[in-house]
């Protein structure tokens, strides 16, 4: 049973570091940086960040990237609200008011509104994460190999939720994923498989160069081809300006707390991801309101509402990533394979054996959103200033950092022609609507499905129905054999059921 309280105590006390705080606020500070600059991405920036967090603790490195990711979501309201176009994609919905609300001369309480729902709804998803996450845990603690594989391959399964409109798509690009997976020495058998008697093969390949490759390197290549236009406000922007006044905090106070709720708790799912929180919560306050007819005229509810959903939807993603090792999306999935590169196992045993890294994480959360808020409400001026640097400064400056980082992980030239050959393969699965997230997801958790799959096989001498028998493996492949063949069932009542329906 654990005592929430001296866990938290012993997480500010791992927090608190001078190493920990001063990486938090850089963490943070880059995360609202990447949300502000349109067309990187929080995904994108924790995959550069990976090679220059090799030097840190496991927990220091963690810490930052965290930082980015919740960062990330503050600062993308800052564009979508000035320029019309979201820093990414969980800003989309604060644009349709936001911006609305910038044109009629009130930008400044459209950002802090953005800035302060963010805190609030960030604070109540690290509140509910601490509450959570535990129990969760220490119920997962009882896997065992069956378990694993059972939850591993609903892990695989999920994926579909991350391939949007197509899951077909996410199911082809998390195929491609585990085919990667493959690629190395067997850690049974003690043979080279895919390897083609190249020696750099022979520990698999590469996360780093994949993730950033995927994500950062195919990211230039389209904005390469099509650049994104830069249309600025002109909204004189000062401090005193930027705080709702009584009536924006009573119309926004209802959307702020559904926002938040609706975000943790479908943001602990996997596969849904912030995006899709902001797009239901902005659909439920337009639903609940009594005038949904204004809404994409400049109602601040309309802000408050996706910004407090994206922004607890980032906590939320913690819970299923810390507890069972299964990523929300793309940016957890990159996460969780940089957790593995630091020699740490994500899951239910890792709040016995890892309780000072887990704490650490959750305790710089409180921090970091702190630090949050303080940065973007005073700084906004300076944000705006940032959006106006030309893409073609600022995508090569991207590249050649992410080389850099790359060749002086282990000094091999080799890893640079893998981010650059998964960032034609990113680029590819762009252009064709294939999502890069099933993709990634697929290689992180590959082995481990492999593993569990053979372990479970020895202990029942080649029965599988081991993963039937035991009641926790039995309801997870349940679910995960009902989540594979979904996507098929709703093309045959599409195709039949709708039909017969309409005739009677």
């Amino acid at each position: 049973m654990y005592n929430i309280f001296d866990n938290l105590i012993l997480g500010f006390q791992v927090a608190t570091s001078w190493e920990n705080i001063l990486f938090c606020l850089v963490g943070v500070t880059i995360g609202t940086l990447i949300g502000v600059l349109p067309g990187i991405g929080p995904t994108t920036g924790i995959a550069i960040l990976i090679p220059v967090t090799f030097g840190m603790s496991a927990t220091t490195a963690i810490i930052t990237m965290a930082g980015v990711y919740y960062g990330a979501m503050y600062g993308g309201s800052t564009t979508s609200i000035l320029i019309n176009l979201p820093g990414e994609s969980a800003s989309v919905m604060t644009m349709l008011d936001g911006y609305q609300m910038a044109r009629k001369g009130r930008a400044g309480p459209a950002l802090g509104m953005a800035a302060l729902a963010s805190f609030i709804a960030g604070t109540f998803a690290i509140i509910m994460l601490t509450l959570v996450a535990p129990p969760l845990a220490s119920f997962a603690v009882s896997f065992g190999p069956p378990e694993y594989f059972a939850l591993t391959f609903m892990g695989l399964t999920l994926v579909s939720a991350l391939g949007g409109d197509n899951p077909l798509k996410a199911y082809i690009s998390a195929v491609l994923g585990l085919l990667v997976a493959c690629v190395g020495i067997d850690a049974v058998s003690g043979v080279a498989r895919f390897t083609y008697n190249n020696m750099n093969l022979l520990d698999g390949v590469g996360f780093i160069g994949m993730a950033i490759g995927l994500f950062a390197v195919s990211e230039i290549l389209v904005n390469i081809e099509e650049p994104i236009k830069q249309v600025f406000s002109d909204a004189k922007l000062g401090i005193m300006s930027l705080f709702p006044n009584r009536q924006d905090w009573k119309d926004s106070f209802g959307a702020l707390w559904r926002g938040s709720l609706l975000g943790f708790f479908i943001g602990t799912l996997p596969g849904s991801g912030a995006t899709l929180c902001s797009f239901i919560a902005y659909g439920v306050e337009k639903k609940v309101s009594r005038h949904p007819e204004k809404f994409g005229t400049g109602l601040i509810e309309g802000v408050a509402a996706p910004e407090g959903a994206n922004n607890a939807a980032a906590g939320g993603a913690m819970v299923p990533m810390l507890t069972l090792g299964i990523p929300s999306g793309g940016a957890t999935a990159v996460m969780l394979g940089a957790l593995m590169i630091h020699g740490l196992r994500p899951g239910p045993m890792l709040f016995s054996t890892n309780p000072e890294f887990v704490w650490g994480l959750i305790a710089s959360m409180y921090i970091g959103n702190v630090f949050l808020v303080i940065l973007n409400m005073p700084l906004i001026g300076i944000w705006v200033q940032l959006l106006r640097v030309p893409y073609k400064v600022l995508m090569p400056l991207i590249l050649t950092i992410s080389a850099t980082g790359i060749f002086a992980t282990d000094n091999n030239v080799f890893d640079m022609w893998v981010m650059f050959f998964f960032g034609l393969v990113g680029y590819v699965m762009q252009k064709l609507g294939f999502p890069a997230a099933p993709m990634v997801l697929a290689m992180v958790i590959g082995r481990l499905v492999e593993m569990s799959l053979r372990q479970s096989l020895t202990i029942s001498h080649g029965d599988i129905s081991i993963f039937f028998t035991r009641p926790i493996s039995g309801v997870l492949t349940v679910i995960a054999l009902v989540s594979l063949f979904s996507p098929l069932l709703r093309l045959l009542w599409n195709k039949y059921g709708k039909g017969k329906t309409a005739a009677t």
